[in-house]
């Protein structure tokens, strides 16, 4: 070896450590770019496949042992665990993380990452999380009240004290995750609070104090800010704001109440959240638990991150770096959409577990989502890979997890598609357009009867290098035809393979031909198991008109 290769090799062995070193001490963050974000860990973009635990499911030490390895085997890489208040501060002024420690020193060992979840001083509204010595002391930290002036199990957030005292908390619970976990960064984010808002009639909190704010003009810095961010409005902002206005009711209408909680917890978040970055600035989020079907304010939690007041939030709260719906309803790829608003992550911490391997597919390929997280998972048995009519959780996020680098690196290209479709849906197909190429799915049927396989399918479609599409999904039938928007050829089928991966390298399991394409014009999914398909394709001039 010549003096230069022997320098330039030793240059390169210090500039491997040195950058191994510098992310070793980067923290956790959301790298925004052209309308889509990832989550960056030790400076990689990193796809959370997570879990949510139930409400009961993270207090113990022996539900760590248990539920963590089971999840681990599962192919989960993150599990969201709740942290109450409660928990860690029985006694004001005393804090206990001993059980905190151990569920982050059993994700070590399993090799998976956690995400906290604050239950401060509300929990889907409510504050029954909160230590005993706030909730019985309604003077110091008092109460929202009832239309009819009666209160309510909801501190109100208009409570120095209990804005002081949460706050105060939060921070030594970020303080202690920088101390005992900052090398190893098991922690990735945190949720401040959970499902914020106002249940009961009204939609308003009638206390005397919050009456006597409604009353009074609106905050400037709101004011300014909505007129600013006219062209960011959601409809139904936009549609009760009204700017020469100066009160709530004159500047907002039917929408007054709602956008009067909106931006007082928004405030009292955003100093939460400011108290626990001073000590540990990982990425924090709200999270929003969504109205149903003609529900009014105050039957859904008034004054949450709902979609229709985003705006609001993100004048009141900065220091929240993105909202996410927590999506029980069908209309799960509604939702999604209204939360793709322009600098917003998409993340979705809680989801329905029954429905969550499809809408997976749909989070992570058409959202451009950096993690997905149904509700529950600790009841899921270590068997239950494939539950039901549909592949299971630990189906989808083993098949996700063999290709998570090509997954991120055709996000940041906008090289990524998906869909989900019902025997419900309005259409009985739905089309995607990806690399010049149209993906037209329909329901898997039978031949030669039709008659339906299943009644759901989906997939994900990833553009790899030109012509070359990998299809994750099952349940559909997929036809290829050239976009139009492209030129004026027509598309054919050059190769499908059934792959998956072997010693870390794609393989082909088979080459579909003949009946296992319908003659070489379509992908046949299977329609229950989840499988990677490697398609080519290839365009041609149409014949001449004669």
């Amino acid at each position: 070896m010549t003096l230069s290769r022997v320098i330039a090799f030793f240059i390169a062995a210090l500039g491997a450590i040195f950058g191994s070193l510098l992310h070793a001490d980067e923290l956790p963050a959301i790298k925004n770019e052209n309308g889509w974000a990832q989550l960056i860990i030790h400076g990689k973009p990193f796809l959370i496949l997570g879990g949510e635990l139930g409400n009961s499911s993270a207090g113990t030490a022996a539900q760590a042992d248990s539920i963590l390895p089971k999840l681990a085997g599962m192919h989960f890489n993150t599990v969201l665990m709740p942290v109450a208040w409660q928990q860690i501060e029985p006694e004001e002024g005393h804090f206990d993380f001993s059980l905190l420690d151990h569920w982050m020193a059993v994700a070590r060992q399993q090799h998976l990452h956690l995400v906290l979840l604050w239950f401060g001083s509300w929990k889907n509204a409510f504050s029954n999380y909160a230590p005993e010595w706030v909730r019985s002391n309604t003077r110091r930290f008092p109460r929202s009240l009832s239309a009819e002036g009666l209160p309510l199990e909801i501190l109100s957030m208009l409570g120095e004290e209990t804005l002081r005292c949460d706050a105060r908390a939060f921070s030594s619970l970020m303080r202690h995750a920088r101390e005992t976990d900052a090398d190893q960064q098991t922690v990735l984010m945190v949720q401040v609070e959970n499902e914020m808002g106002y249940l009961g009639r009204g939609g308003r909190d009638r206390s005397p104090v919050a009456n006597q704010l409604f009353r009074a003009n609106v905050p400037a810095e709101l004011r300014h800010g909505l007129e600013a961010r006219r062209l960011q409005m959601s409809p139904e902002l936009a549609a009760h704001f009204h700017s020469a206005g100066r009160t709530w009711q004159e500047m907002f209408g039917e929408a007054a109440n709602e956008v009067f909680m909106a931006w007082h917890y928004a405030r009292f978040v955003n100093q939460v959240a400011q108290a626990g970055k001073k000590e540990y600035a990982l990425p924090m989020y709200v999270n929003a638990q969504l109205p149903s079907p003609f529900e009014q304010a105050g039957e859904y939690p008034s004054g949450g991150p709902h979609p229709y007041y985003l705006e609001v939030y993100r004048i009141g709260a900065p220091s929240i770096d993105f909202y996410s719906p927590d999506i029980y309803w069908p209309n799960f790829e509604y939702w999604v959409q209204r939360y793709q608003m322009a600098g917003n992550p998409i993340f979705i911490p809680e989801a329905r577990l029954d429905s969550s391997p499809y809408n997976a597919l749909y989070a992570y390929g058409e959202a451009k989502g950096f993690g997905f997280s149904p509700f529950g998972v600790d009841s899921l048995g270590s068997s239950e890979a494939s539950p039901g009519p549909q592949p299971g959780m630990a189906d989808v996020y083993n098949t996700l997890n063999q290709f998570s680098t090509i997954l991120l690196e055709a996000q940041a290209r906008n090289h990524t598609r998906a869909l989900v479709l019902h025997a419900s849906s309005p259409r009985p197909s739905q089309t995607v357009s990806l690399g010049g190429y149209l993906f037209q799915a329909s329901l898997a049927r039978s031949w030669p009867a039709r008659t339906l396989l299943t009644n759901d399918g989906a997939m994900l479609v990833i553009e790899g290098k030109s012509n070359e599409f990998y299809v994750v999904g099952s349940g559909l039938t997929v036809d290829f035809f050239r976009d139009p928007d492209t030129d004026d050829r027509l598309a054919g089928i050059t190769r499908i393979e059934q792959i998956s991966v072997k010693d870390g390298h794609w393989e082909t399991d088979r080459e579909l031909t003949g009946d296992q394409t319908n003659q070489g014009r379509q992908l046949l999914m299977s329609a229950h198991e989840l499988h990677v398909y490697r398609v080519t394709l290839y365009c041609y001039k149409k014949p001449a008109v004669q």
